[in-house]
């Protein structure tokens, strides 16, 4: 991933600038989190940037509002360096065993004067914004700053290992748990429907993979971006309607009236090359 400052804020007082990643609860179990038994977490990952100083990462648990952070240094100016941060296990506050956010992974690159102005929590304890970034540099301090970070691994224990590469279909499948793609160009076919009624047809669309929970529709809409098409012909249409919906599936609908005959069954296609449809149940 690639940051680079187009718009430099010398001295924000407000608000922070950072990599993060959002974990599920139902997947951080196996740290024991909340027992005396609470295991350490190694974050590691590859970093460079023409911006030298101090950075911190830290680690939120939106469960019980507890955070721990640490500071390490990119020494060399745009030199790709190897971070490895180690943090303790906390024997405070277990992860909800549920599908929904408990751990928040961030990797500041920016923060305001109201995140850096106590003293800096390296140990667990209730979240305080004052002590979340102390020491941080200032990335968009600059519009000649940028930087790059890959790598990024989180696992359990006290030492990294190497990456692990996945192959595409298996980092595929785990990313359209969250979001998928329904179409993006021109004259891709959705899903089979039939009319109901002389004004609107419906069609079930099953999502490729079982997502997290029931998505929210995320499309691009226009005059004629879609259209029904049914008995040798097609009826254009703005946007769509989704109701339905569960993890696994969604009925859709055209959300303007077409003209269509009762009964007659067809199929919802894409019909303007800037139509998008997407699903989107992030965290």
């Amino acid at each position: 991933m690639k940051w680079d400052c187009t718009t430099a804020n010398a001295s924000p007082s407000t608000g922070f600038l950072t990599v993060q990643q959002i974990i599920e609860g139902q997947n951080l179990q196996y740290l024991k989190k909340g027992t005396a038994n609470a295991e350490s977490t190694t974050l590691s990952f590859w970093i460079k940037s023409n911006k030298t100083g101090t950075y911190v990462c830290e680690l939120y648990d939106s469960d019980n509002n507890r955070t721990i952070s640490q500071a390490y240094t990119i020494s060399s100016a745009s030199t790709w360096e190897k971070k490895t941060l180690t943090f303790a296990g906390d024997t405070t506050g277990a992860f909800n065993n549920d599908n929904d956010a408990s751990l928040y992974v961030s990797i500041f690159l920016g923060a305001g004067t109201e995140y850096t102005s106590g003293s800096l929590q390296t140990s667990w304890g209730t979240r305080s914004n004052t002590k979340r970034a102390v020491g941080q540099v200032n990335l968009a301090d600059s519009t000649s700053n940028e930087l790059y970070i890959t790598g990024i691994q989180l696992e359990a224990g006290t030492t990294a290992s190497d990456f692990e590469f996945l192959p595409y279909d298996v980092n595929l499948d785990r990313c359209e748990r969250y979001y998928q793609t329904i179409i993006k160009s021109q004259d891709e076919a959705i899903c089979n429907a039939a009319s109901f009624g002389t004004s609107t047809a419906y069609g079930v669309y099953v999502f490729r993979k079982e997502m997290r929970s029931s998505p929210s529709l995320d499309q691009t809409t226009g005059t004629s971006y879609y259209q029904y098409t049914n008995a040798g012909d097609g009826d254009n249409f703005d946007s769509f309607t989704m109701s339905l919906t569960s993890t696994r599936s969604a009925r859709f609908n055209n959300a303007d009236s077409i003209s269509v005959t009762t009964g007659q069954a067809g199929w919802f296609k894409q019909q303007n090359s800037n139509a998008e449809m997407k699903l989107d149940a992030e965290l």
